[in-house]
């Protein structure tokens, strides 16, 4: 359409004018052509208003383009000189404007490194969780966001340490680093501090009750005795009462474990493990019906894992729900076969 409108012979309105006043004082009698010179004069001039519009709108996108790639270039050379303090407004400003894939990717990447140096927590975790929804299975993505979290994770310890150092939270801190170096007396002697400066705090006779379990060998009944601790102080920890189920299950009190586990799935409908456990002690303790419910809810959520399907077809098997019991083991095996070696 621009192409046609262009087309039209370039005339002044000026000159246009001058030339009809000319013609018309030479032709009183021609009224009408007149008339419809106006009309034609009209229209040039719309007309020529209309190709500079179209021109314009077909620039603009071109020129916002182009701006938002140099405004990308800008910040990245900012960034890769060193120059964050600066690069960061220019970073934030040009993933605003819509950049292509590509550059978004070089700009949240920049982003992240200088916030990281700049120790701005809230701007690194931002274009961490932008690169993580955007680029879900980057590799570079997962391993920037690993090695970025666990530094926040550490200069965060260190702040609590530098300004809370004698804070039940601290300590708690420290008694998880123990634990998590597999240190299990240091690790008790730490969470027993922790009790005896606060008697009530939620958690620490859980934390306890699970060092005493991963000892060896394990102390059995003193981690008992925390887990039934826990819920005296806080009588809605549903990972106390799965765990005190689990000490119960393997010691073949199977009645007392489905006791246990039902509760944890009371206390908290989104525990998976505990439905599966629930499931496998009445089985075992040969309630096959009452399993049914309770195995179905678990290989709905997590229909990946095998042993939910096992169960659920031994369940189902035991009751004469043959059908069922078949397609249970053939999605046993799907999901055995593509689990990881050694996850099975």
């Amino acid at each position: 359409m621009v192409e046609q409108i262009s087309a039209i012979p370039s005339l002044s309105r000026r000159g246009f004018t001058s030339g009809l006043a000319r013609y018309t004082s030479r032709n009183h009698g021609e009224g009408i052509l007149v008339s419809r010179l106006r009309i034609v004069c009209v229209f040039i001039s719309g007309a020529s208003v209309l190709v500079a519009m179209l021109s314009t709108a077909q620039e603009a996108p071109k020129s916002s383009a182009a701006d938002a790639a140099s405004a990308a270039a800008s910040g990245i050379n900012l960034a890769a000189t060193g120059r964050c303090r600066e690069a960061l407004p220019v970073l934030k400003k040009a993933v605003a404007q819509n950049p292509s894939r590509d550059h978004r990717y070089s700009l949240l990447m920049a982003t992240a490194r200088c916030a990281m140096s700049l120790e701005r927590t809230e701007t690194v975790v931002g274009a961490l969780l932008e690169l993580n929804r955007v680029f879900p299975h980057d590799p570079e993505v997962l391993y920037l966001s690993t090695h970025f979290y666990s530094e926040l994770a550490s200069r965060a310890s260190q702040e609590l340490a530098t300004l809370a150092p004698s804070s039940p939270q601290a300590e708690q801190l420290e008694a998880e680093a123990f634990e998590s170096h597999g240190d299990w007396d240091r690790a008790v002697a730490e969470y027993r501090t922790i009790l005896e400066q606060n008697p009530q705090r939620h958690g620490i006779h859980y934390q306890l009750g699970r060092v005493l379990l991963s000892k060896t060998p394990p102390d059995e009944e003193n981690a008992k005795k925390e887990f039934e601790d826990e819920l005296k102080v806080d009588p809605n920890n549903a990972s106390a009462e799965f765990m005190l189920g689990e000490t119960a299950r393997q010691a073949g009190q199977w009645d007392e474990a489905a006791v246990r586990f039902s509760k944890a799935v009371n206390l908290d409908v989104g525990f998976d493990e505990a439905y599966l456990a629930l499931g496998m002690s009445l089985n075992s303790a040969g309630k096959f019906p009452e399993a049914i419910a309770p195995l179905q809810t678990y290989v709905k959520r997590q229909p990946g894992d095998p042993a939910g399907h096992y169960q659920l077809a031994t369940a189902y098997a035991r009751t004469g729900s043959k059908p069922e019991a078949d397609i249970e083991m053939g999605l046993q095996r799907e999901a055995a076969a593509k689990a990881p070696r050694g996850a099975h």
